[in-house]
């Protein structure tokens, strides 16, 4: 059962915000997959420094990922809230006063160039300047918060509340909400032992299609997509950090993961002829960067839950088993570059094949 209302359950009111919602939502992904993967090959590239691409194998579910920190790599966390949470939240998602998106709060923090610049307007999304601000606040260590202006009652409007928000919510409390939702548990992580519990934590990591024991900004976005089920509206969170090289967002779509992947000529032409367009067009339209006669193209995978990862039929409790898969690759596309308005994601399977087509 959602967590969530679809559509067909909603007032028109509420229709027309979830329709602005992920009309916002669509323009925020072009900013964050240029921010996290683009401009991340640029600093790279800045620094004369090989782009360490990811490889095919990493994108599996369940796949372990090197631990090394690139530092060039853009890391971040984006929380995007279709409603305004509320203060009853504070507890774990830790908005507060201190860390709310204004002038005074923005000239303490010294990681952030342009508070002296700062002009109210800036955090609204469709403020004209909101993006300096985005790419400002970005590299400020934890979450930065984007909800509705609870004061935009005429009109809904979204802005970018909070900075610096850190998520408290403990990553045991998260994997039992998660196995009791699934009814592995019927209320305590513990209630069958400690091994059990070290099972479903370790398929909480898996569920989000994260490697266990990661740190930082990863396991804050899979604890923060967990929490916010306790909240009845849709939530997009968007992750980047040095080890991954992925842009990683989870929403009620579930989990996706986008990178960076180069092709060689034979390859592009082959993609283009599939996807019914002129080698040239797809050049244009669809390849970020170029190596030599390499061309580097964003590559997503989405990922699928399996019946394991769904509360079970007939509701009752079951036992876990951990060898059993809780994901599967759901799709693979090419998208297109951000900002390109007239071209689609093209699909193409490169996970699980030797050779592309």
């Amino acid at each position: 059962m959602a967590f969530w209302s679809v559509r067909e359950e909603l007032s028109q009111a509420s229709r027309l915000r979830r329709s602005y919602y992920e009309l916002l939502r669509d323009e925020m992904d072009q900013h964050i997959l240029q921010y996290s993967l683009i401009d991340s090959y640029d600093n790279f590239r800045s620094r004369r420094l090989p782009y360490p691409f990811v490889k095919k194998r990493e994108l599996k579910p369940r796949a372990r990922i090197p631990g090394i920190e690139h530092k060039p790599q853009n890391a971040f966390l984006v929380l995007f809230v279709e409603e305004t949470i509320a203060e009853a939240h504070k507890k774990y998602i830790r908005f507060l006063n201190v860390n709310k998106t204004t002038k005074k709060n923005l000239l303490v923090c010294e990681s952030v160039p342009l508070a002296g610049k700062f002009e109210r307007s800036q955090k609204y999304l469709e403020s004209a300047h909101f993006i300096n601000l985005l790419k400002s606040l970005l590299p400020v260590d934890y979450a930065l918060l984007i909800q509705r202006d609870p004061a935009s009652k005429l009109k809904d409007r979204y802005n970018l509340s909070h900075f610096h928000v850190r998520v408290d919510w403990p990553i045991a409390d998260a994997a039992e909400a998660l196995a009791c939702s699934l009814r592995y548990i019927s209320k305590d992580l513990y209630e069958k032992g400690d091994k059990y519990a070290e099972d479903i934590q370790k398929k909480f990591f898996e569920y989000y299609c994260m490697p266990v024991m990661i740190g930082g900004r990863r396991t804050a976005a899979i604890v923060a997509s967990q929490y916010m089920k306790r909240i009845p509206c849709i939530t997009t969170v968007y992750a980047g950090s040095s080890e991954s090289r992925a842009l990683i967002r989870i929403s009620e779509r579930g989990v996706s993961k986008a990178v960076l992947m180069k092709f060689t000529n034979e390859e592009l032409d082959q993609i283009a002829e599939a996807g019914n367009l002129a080698p040239r067009t797809f050049k244009k339209n669809y390849v970020v960067a170029r190596e030599k006669k390499d061309s580097i193209c964003i590559f997503q995978a989405t990922y699928a839950i399996t019946n394991h990862a769904r509360p079970p039929d007939d509701g009752k409790l079951r036992e876990i088993k951990p060898d059993l898969n809780w994901l599967s690759v759901g799709g693979q596309h090419i998208l297109p570059k951000p900002g390109v308005w007239k071209y689609p994601p093209l699909a193409l399977n490169v996970i699980y094949t030797e050779f592309l087509l």
